[in-house]
């Protein structure tokens, strides 16, 4: 489990260029974020709960735990003002399997694809925050503003979910790419 300080993780990331390790998507294709040319949102989350199966032991006291539909239905709802201020692309990004993604995809409507990263190597090779529950290593919540494969801001931690969308969306309005 990671325990660096708030500070320590925006700092770090802050200005790393990404790896080139592609990552499965939900429509079923690989995405290298150190690829895509313009403006990128990454958010990270933790896990999309499943319908009719209970969350973790004790998944609604760990911080920053709650939330991901949330936060995923913010960025669905303000897609299209985010590629209006210049976002080129947009992604969610979980440990969660692709095919349980697809799931929560669909159920939510989401448009845009959400980001596998079940074997941990981008988290792993970005040293990005994370946790265990009920067994599972998860993501932190956290959210990057990637230009041109460089992470120019990081959002850390997420202390509302349903707001993160709006945050990013503001931050994007008062600092275009370029």
């Amino acid at each position: 489990m990671n325990t660096e300080s708030e500070a320590h993780v925006i700092e770090r990331l802050t200005g790393q260029m990404l790896p080139a390790l592609p990552l499965g998507a939900t429509d079923d294709q690989m995405v290298d974020l150190s690829d895509l040319a313009g403006r990128t949102v990454v958010y990270a989350y933790p896990r999309t709960a499943e319908p009719g199966v209970p969350s973790p032991e004790g998944w609604d006291e760990i911080p920053g735990a709650k939330g991901c539909t949330p936060q995923s239905c913010s960025f669905r709802d303000h897609a299209a003002e985010l590629r209006a201020v210049g976002v080129a692309n947009l992604y969610g990004l979980s440990s969660q399997t692709t095919d349980y993604q697809k799931e929560a995809a669909e159920r939510l409507h989401l448009p845009f694809l959400l980001l596998s990263d079940a074997d941990h190597r981008f988290k792993e090779a970005m040293a990005m925050p994370d946790f265990e529950a009920d067994g599972m290593r998860l993501f932190k919540r956290l959210t990057m503003v990637i230009d041109d494969g460089k992470i120019t801001k990081v959002f850390y931690p997420v202390a509302d979910p349903a707001a993160d969308a709006e945050n990013v969306l503001n931050w994007c309005r008062e600092n275009p790419q370029g």
